[in-house]
């Protein structure tokens, strides 16, 4: 009978060259692909007792390359960031490109006013208002028989 030799790093050495492969891939991409598979711009989310105040952070998007609507109670931010730099100096040419697609969606809640949403965009900021809906304490009392 042959002796079973048990490897107990195999495993182990099987997840490392699955990583490895996916890592491979992944630096073969080109680099505008890269960029576009993983933007996703930041939000700050805030709220007093007026509005819910969101701040996207999205620099190089020109406002006319932003969108922004409401359907079925869900707030859709989407865009392209179309950014090209240009640099020569003494017998050298660098350009770096960033493009790509994003979009980010929020689930109103009940008390946002659709209808009153503002948006501004400023030093590569999008800031949208969504001002509360006045919410008025109705009582009724209700006679017991």
């Amino acid at each position: 009978m042959i002796p079973m030799v048990i490897d107990p790093f195999k495993e182990l050495r099987d997840i490392e060259r699955r990583i490895s492969s996916m890592l491979e891939f992944e630096k073969n991409l080109p680099q505008a692909s890269k960029a576009e598979t993983i933007w996703m711009p930041a939000v700050n989310e805030k709220e007093d007792e007026k509005a819910y105040y969101l701040e996207i952070d999205l620099p190089g998007v020109k406002k006319e390359d932003i969108n922004i609507e409401v359907q079925d109670n869900i707030l859709t931010i989407s865009g392209e960031r179309k950014f090209k730099k240009e640099e020569e100096d003494k017998g050298y040419k660098k350009v770096e490109s960033f493009f790509g697609k994003f979009e980010r969606r929020f689930t109103l809640p009940s008390d946002a006013d659709v209808e009153k949403i503002e948006a501004k965009s400023e030093d590569g900021v999008l800031h949208v208002i969504i001002p509360k809906v006045e919410q008025k304490a109705n009582t009724k009392k209700i006679a017991v028989k």
